[in-house]
């Protein structure tokens, strides 16, 4: 018995507006091969379901650190609604009581700010750090621009006016009179694997209701549809007001619930949202 129960992982599953991980606490656990892994736990139907895995790791530099796999075994730098949930995480699991708190990830160490009720938390405030506007930080190849407002060909007959920005990881937003009309699949895919992103990119096409109110939906590189995307949300803040269509202040309605963000006169990006605990369990390894 000793030896089945040293092959079995503890796991947390929460979400951030439907955006779900799940969570290892590698401060008691070890995964030797997480790109193997994620794809395995993360599936539907035969696994536990989620959009990727999600490590929360000691750190030398911060109160801890997170590394993301995607469902499909790459790695993502960053997750703005994975930051909160591990945010909440830590705190709730006192692994610290700092707030705010600091999380260290492959986009640079963030500040979280916890909003809590009865000793846990529910709502969380992430500094998500100013964005990156130049083509080659998203990274985009072509002339060493600002990509605003730039056509890009998918076929003959398909071209669409896009925006980059990378907030720690690339977007490609685009702005649409309508989402009801627009394949998210179909071209949220080609727009991913097009040849002008050597990295492959995040997509966004987002409806605007007012200066102060959008809808987004998204197509996420490595993971497909999904019901959120904080960074993404964060980027299409900052879309907004490059084209201008938008304030610095905005609700952003997603799939999955909805989202307040700020770019902020600092040039800091900064979003407001729930992170919410489903279930905890154990998988075997």
């Amino acid at each position: 018995m000793k030896n089945l129960w040293d092959t079995l992982m503890k796991f947390t599953k929460m979400h951030g507006i439907g955006n779900d991980y799940v969570y290892i606490n590698c401060f008691e656990e070890k995964i030797e091969d997480p790109a193997r892994l994620a794809p395995v736990i993360s599936d539907r139907h035969f696994g536990i379901g989620s959009d990727g895995l999600i490590l929360i790791l000691p750190s030398n530099v911060a109160d801890c650190k997170m590394r993301i796999v995607n469902a499909d075994g790459s790695v993502a730098q960053m997750c703005r609604n994975g930051v909160r949930c591990v945010a909440r995480y830590v705190y709730d699991h006192k692994i610290t009581q700092k707030n705010p708190l600091t999380v260290e990830t492959l986009s640079g160490t963030k500040t979280i700010q916890l909003f809590t009720e009865d000793g846990k938390v529910s709502q969380a405030r992430v500094t998500m750090g100013k964005p990156r506007l130049m083509r080659s930080e998203i990274p985009m190849l072509g002339k060493e621009t600002q990509v605003i407002d730039e056509i890009l060909t998918i076929d003959k007959d398909v071209s669409f006016r896009i925006t980059c920005v990378s907030m720690g990881n690339p977007h490609c937003i685009i702005f649409v009179d309508t989402l009801d009309k627009i394949s998210i699949q179909k071209y949220g895919q080609e727009i991913e694997r097009h040849q002008v992103f050597p990295e492959r990119i995040n997509v966004h096409f987002v409806q605007v209701h007012n200066p102060k109110e959008v809808t987004m939906k998204t197509w996420e590189r490595g993971s497909g549809i999904t019901m959120a995307c904080g960074t993404g949300a964060s980027a299409v803040c900052v879309a907004g007001v490059l084209n201008k269509k938008t304030e610095r202040k905005i609700l952003a309605h997603l799939p999955g619930g909805d989202l307040e963000l700020e770019w902020a006169e600092d040039g800091n990006v900064y979003m407001t949202g729930p992170a919410t605990e489903v279930f905890t369990g154990e998988w075997t390894l």
